[in-house]
């Protein structure tokens, strides 16, 4: 008889600022880096962890307020804003803030905020 692995916890990692579009980057320097971030996403695919994410264009709106006042952008400053986010799987929050430690969006200045999102 197998036994199951236990279930993980799932978590978001939100990124923050490091977007490369803010540095002047040759085609070969640029190309480094995303390969960067597909080898680290890979590793986390080979390891079970069930990733799935997308990087975010710089454009879009905001909506704030009771009137819901629409403002073109969303203007904050560049280290605070958000430039995508994933989903994964780990063991435990400090699993979680491990492979967010591997990320490559450090290379640029970005951050990782690490949320664990509620079970069923």
């Amino acid at each position: 008889m197998t036994s199951e692995p236990a279930p993980r916890d799932k978590f978001m990692v939100i990124f923050r600022g490091g977007a490369v579009g803010e540095h002047d980057l040759s085609p070969a320097q640029l190309q480094a880096h995303l390969e960067k971030w597909h080898r680290w996403s890979d590793a986390l695919a080979r390891q079970g962890r069930n990733n799935t994410g997308t990087a975010l264009d710089d454009q879009g709106v905001t909506v704030r307020g009771r009137e819901r006042v629409v403002t073109d952008g969303p203007y904050a400053e560049s280290k605070d804003l958000v430039t995508g986010s994933m989903i994964f799987e780990a063991d435990s929050l400090e699993d979680a803030l491990e492979v967010a430690r591997g990320c490559p969006t450090y290379e640029f200045g970005g951050s990782v905020e690490v949320r664990p999102i509620p079970g069923d």
